[in-house]
């Protein structure tokens, strides 16, 4: 049995804080505002896999009244979430992704995104998609006003094993 999932994160960029996706630092004069370290591509990996086994989203998981999600590193809720997928018996089949930002270019940070996203969810890199988009200057992500992700997730039903090793 496989169920699909999709996902989408937007976060506004503002001075005075790290700029992180996937995982992975990266070098700019602006960071995205959140609760968390507002990874984008991490959130909307994440409400992909909720939405695949029909759970509520990240925002009603990790609510921004708790304390304890605060400026918390979102690999650690990316493993939570994983760790829900495969306690209901599932693992990731493929996910594809894309970052959605008119500035920093996001294409020499891909591979140590996918590097770690791939170590965090156990999967093989051919696994992984993520794609650098930008909005041709248009709209808020377009304006370097803030940067979206999105991502569709592929789970694939566990077979049980029919016998002891």
């Amino acid at each position: 049995m496989h169920r699909i999932g999709i996902g989408y994160d937007i976060h506004q960029l503002i001075e005075g804080r790290d700029l992180i996706i996937g995982g992975v630092k990266i070098t700019h004069e602006k960071g995205l505002l959140g609760h968390s370290d507002a990874d984008v591509l991490i959130h909307a990996i994440i409400d992909a896999m909720l939405g695949a086994l029909a759970l509520d989203d990240i925002g009603t998981l990790f609510p921004d009244t708790d304390a304890q999600y605060k400026n918390i590193d979102s690999t650690v809720l990316l493993k939570k979430v994983y760790e829900l997928v495969q306690d209901r018996g599932y693992s990731i089949v493929n996910i594809d992704s894309n970052v959605i930002a008119q500035a920093p270019k996001m294409m020499p940070y891909i591979p140590k995104m996918k590097e770690v996203l791939c170590k965090v969810l156990e999967i093989k890199q051919e696994d992984l998609s993520i794609k650098a988009k930008t909005k041709e200057k248009m709209d808020a992500v377009g304006q370097k006003l803030a940067i979206e992700s999105n991502a569709v997730v592929l789970l694939e039903k566990r077979m049980k094993k029919l016998y002891k090793d």
